[in-house]
Order: structure tokens, then C-alpha cells, then sequence
């Protein structure tokens, strides 16, 4: 297997020298109808990946398809989930896709199968879970548990929160919401305290998750909570599961009713798919619920083995993406969803995305010569429409945009108001983004007018379910993998993120001179 650095490809340099696309006169009248049409890929549990307003055409699309190949895309996947070392940072294997089901032969590490371990621990999740729903787990009076917390921070919280706020009115409608969830990660007490204000502790279960078992402030937090509940006149340990590895000081520790167990295999932007996501949302719906996100999850990954970038949505959206960051020097990238189920992730999406290939060395730890991950941010449309999309469309930068969308809301409960839904009403509103953003708007008054020429993008399905959601999931975690292989960059490390930790923890120890001691000295520490 070759990893070369992106400038080391000759598909790299013919892309540069490909005729740009004009994408306002492709997208205009009956081209652009067509396009619509044509530029599209299926996805699993029937999503579509429609990229007619994105400034390709069949062009550039055959040296895609070739620079895929030249790169070795699939090759490379097929080294990650067969077990290779793929995290040279840390020299680690990559087994996220593994939660979800097999996908090449079997991965033994550590003496064990790997696939056989994940499922032990969903076995176990299922196990608990349905003793928490049918009574056989009680609080101290005898009472069901109605709420589960969970304290974690990062991929401990960004990627379960956005999943369970994307479900959540979906299992309100089909009478699969067993318990409310909510999250604590901020090590700010105002945190904590807003949500133990919010819930009934005695019948609150609370999931601490911490690989390491050692966080700093997931463990400050989890104090807090068992100050709150020893003053409650509870008992701790009766309240508590744990989320870790079987080597933490979390595990096997009689301070937890359970203890359900990860590994180093899987980071923490990547593993709303491990016991990390399960045991909260399989307390919050159901174990089947959560079966049933897995299963999209897994059929995404199955696609994502296809060569043929017309097969394979998330290769192509990936290389899609790295045209307009190293052609086309679009720094920055727009996640757009018009649901209010997916508010939270466009957040989950920014660590997936910018700590993954947030890089300047390759994964062999050599300087690069070129940029690598796009700044990403979003907001639920129509809201973000009242707020930065003024900048999208009139502003000097260009950003390309990620749009997502459904047919059908989840709670089917619309209701015709001036002659149309408020489903039709949102729908309509994309619809006509995506064609403002591409095609703009001639005008006399230049405050008026719309240059165009804006690229976007958008994933449709009929509605959104949780195998849906895991299908959505899957394809933007292969989509960073994919372009992480590409700048040919380690994205399963962060060592950006270890820095500030050492550093807060010098100015806790008071180990700290220059500016560090003055900045400390600001806030009497």
C-alpha cells in the first residue's frame, strides 16, 4: 500500500489543470433540470446524495474516479477494518465500522475477537437495559428509573446527545421512548446544576463515560453529581453505570451498578457506535432501537467499499470536498440540516471533521505542503436562513454547503395552513436555497444582486429513522476517513486537543510562570 502525501499524486496535478465549472450556466433552465436528475448516488436506508449544485462535471468527475483509484481509497478501508494499524499516532488499530457488523475478515487483538467483544457488550447493554424498563432494577423506594444522565465530554457527549436528539420525537411517536436523556459535559458547574434541577434524582440513572477513567472533567463532574445525591439521601452507587475500558480505574468498581466497556480501537468521535452511544440510547429507547441505527450504520459501511465513486457516496462526497479545499481554496464548509431532529449535529460533525484532519503533518509526522480539513459549522435551517446566510449569499467568501433533508417530519402531526404544510413550508425553503445559492439573482440596485456560483450539496431520505440516522452517521464518518486518506493524514489521533489539558493541569498544580501564571492570576486561581 502506497501513502503518499496529496501533492505526490499525478491525478492531483491533472484536477488542477482541469477546466473549472461555471456552476450558475450548468445549473440554469433544462441543464440545470437535468442535472438535478442526473448527479446523484444512492445511499442506504434511502438517502440520495444529490450533488448537481456542487462545480463539478463529468470532467472533473472522471479524474475524481481516477485520483480515487491512484489513492488506493478502498485498499486503504480495506486495511482499517481488517485490523491494520491504521492510527500510526498512537499505534493503534481503527474498529469503529466493527460495532456495526463485519465488514472483512475477522480482527484479533489484544487475544481476542474484536467483533465478538462488541457484541458481548451490546448483549450486556441489552441485558441491563431491559431490567432498567421492566422493573427489575429499581431505585432504593422501588421505583423505575424515568431519567438517565450521562456525564462525558467530547465524543463521550457530542455524538450520543446529537443521536438522541435526533430520535426523540421519532420514539415519542411510536411509544419508544422509555426514558428522557439528558447530558452533562461542560466542567462548568452551571452545567451540572441545570440539569440535576431539571430531573427527579431518585429516579435518575446516570451513565459516566470515560475510556481512560481519568478525565478530568468528566470525573469533576461525576463528584458533583454524588455530592447532590448524597445530600438527596441517596446512594450513589445505586444511581450509577459506567461506560470505560476493562482496564480503568472505573472498572469492576463496586461505586457502579454496571460497567460496560470500550477500547482504545475506537476514538471518541467515532464511537457513538460502541457502548459509548448504546447504553444511553438503549436506556433512553430501546436495545432495538439502537439495533436498528447500527444496522444503517453497517449498510453505509458496506457501500462505502464500492470503487466506483458513483456507488459509493461518501468516497465521492470526500473527493468532492478535497476539490473545493485544494483547488478551489474554499477554507470553510457549511453543515445545513432542514430538520430541527439534526440541531445538534452539525456540533457533532465539527469534531468528527476538524479533529480528524485539523493536520499539518502527514501521518508519518512530515510537514505538508498543502491545507488540509475545512473550518465547518451549521445550523438547522430555517433558522440559520434568518442568520448567516446572508454572509453565504453576498459575502466575498464562498462556502460550500452541506444540506440535508426529509419528506416527511417525524411526528406526522402537520397541520395545512394557508394552503400548505409546515413540511412543504421547510422543503420548499431548501429547494430554494439550493438554486439561489448556485444560480443568484441579476439586479440593477447591487445590494440587490446575487453573484451565484455558491456549491452545495444535499442528502434527501423519506424521514428520519434511526436506521436512517445511523446511514447518515456512517456516510460522514467514511466521507472524513476517505479525505483523511487522501491529505494522507492520521485522523484517528488528536494530539491538538492534549495540549490545553496539560497546561489547565499546571495552572491547578500553581506550576506555571510568564503569561500562563498571568492569565491564572486573572481569575484568582
Amino acid at each position: 500500500m502506497n501513502w503518499l502525501n496529496l501533492d505526490k499524486l499525478q491525478t492531483f496535478q491533472e484536477l488542477k489543470e482541469v477546466e473549472k465549472v461555471d456552476l450558475k450556466s450548468v445549473m440554469a433552465g433544462e441543464n440545470g433540470a437535468e442535472r438535478v436528475k442526473n448527479y446523484s448516488v444512492k445511499m442506504a436506508e434511502g438517502l440520495t446524495y444529490n450533488y448537481a449544485a456542487k462545480a463539478v462535471d463529468d470532467k472533473i468527475l472522471k479524474v475524481l474516479q481516477k485520483m480515487a483509484d491512484e489513492a488506493e481509497l478502498i485498499g486503504k478501508y480495506e486495511e482499517l477494518y481488517n485490523g491494520a494499524v491504521i492510527n500510526t499516532g498512537e499505534k493503534r488499530l481503527v474498529l469503529h465500522q466493527l460495532c456495526r457488523g463485519q465488514l472483512g475478515r475477522d480482527v484479533v487483538a489484544d487475544g481476542v475477537n474484536k467483533r465478538d467483544f462488541y457484541l458481548e457488550q451490546q448483549r450486556k447493554i441489552k441485558e441491563f437495559a431491559d431490567k432498567v424498563h421492566n422493573g427489575e432494577i429499581v431505585n432504593e423506594k422501588g421505583e423505575k428509573f424515568t431519567t438517565v444522565v450521562q456525564i462525558g465530554i467530547g465524543g463521550s457527549d457530542l455524538g450520543p446527545r446529537a443521536m438522541y436528539i435526533a430520535l426523540e420525537n421519532w420514539a415519542r411517536r411510536n411509544n419508544l421512548l422509555s426514558m428522557e436523556a439528558k447530558f452533562v459535559s461542560n466542567v462548568d458547574p452551571d452545567d451540572a446544576s441545570a440539569v440535576l434541577n431539571s430531573v427527579d434524582a431518585s429516579r435518575t440513572m446516570f451513565v459516566l463515560v470515560s475510556k481512560s477513567g481519568t478525565t478530568l472533567e468528566t470525573l469533576t463532574n461525576e463528584s458533583f453529581v454524588k455530592e447532590v445525591l448524597k445530600k438527596e439521601g441517596l446512594d450513589p452507587a445505586k444511581h450509577m453505570v459506567a461506560v470505560t475500558s476493562e482496564t480503568s480505574p472505573l472498572a469492576k468498581n463496586e461505586g457502579y451498578l454496571n460497567a460496560f466497556f470500550m477500547d482504545d480501537y475506537i476514538g471518541g468521535r467515532y464511537s457513538s457506535s460502541s457502548a459509548v452511544g448504546g447504553c444511553v440510547l438503549s436506556l433512553a429507547f430501546t436495545p432495538e432501537v439502537f439495533a436498528d441505527f447500527l444496522k444503517g450504520a453497517h449498510e453505509s459501511d458496506l457501500l462505502a467499499k464500492e470503487k466506483d465513486i458513483f456507488k459509493n457516496a461518501a468516497m465521492l462526497d470526500a473527493l468532492i470536498g478535497l476539490y473545493e479545499r485544494n483547488v478551489l481554496d474554499f477554507g470553510t464548509t457549511a453543515v445545513l440540516p432542514y430538520s430541527q431532529a439534526l440541531s445538534r449535529f452539525p456540533a457533532h460533525l465539527q469534531q468528527l471533521d476538524m479533529e480528524s484532519n485539523g493536520k499539518s503533518v502527514n501521518r508519518f509526522g512530515e510537514e505538508m505542503n498543502y491545507v488540509t480539513g475545512p473550518v465547518l459549522f451549521g445550523e438547522p435551517g430555517t433558522n440559520g436562513q434568518h442568520s448567516f446566510y446572508q454572509l453565504l449569499h453576498q459575502g466575498k467568501t464562498i462556502v460550500p454547503m452541506q444540506f440535508v433533508g426529509f419528506k416527511h417530519s417525524q411526528l406526522h402531526n402537520d397541520l395545512v395552513i394557508k394552503g400548505t404544510t409546515s413540511q412543504a413550508k421547510l422543503n420548499a425553503n431548501v429547494a430554494a436555497q439550493i438554486v439561489g445559492y448556485a444560480c443568484g439573482k441579476e439586479d440593477e440596485n447591487p445590494n440587490k444582486r446575487f453573484d451565484g456560483n455558491r456549491p452545495s450539496s444535499i442528502i434527501i431520505g423519506d424521514e428520519l429513522t434511526p436506521s436512517a440516522l445511523g446511514a447518515l452517521l456512517a456516510h460522514f464518518e467514511n466521507k472524513v476517513m476517505f479525505q483523511g486518506f487522501l491529505w494522507n493524514v492520521n485522523s484517528f489521533d488528536q494530539e491538538g486537543v492534549q495540549l490545553g489539558k496539560v497546561l489547565a493541569n499546571r495552572v491547578l498544580a500553581h506550576d506555571v510562570d510568564g503569561a500562563l501564571k498571568a492569565y491564572s492570576d486573572l481569575f484568582e486561581i
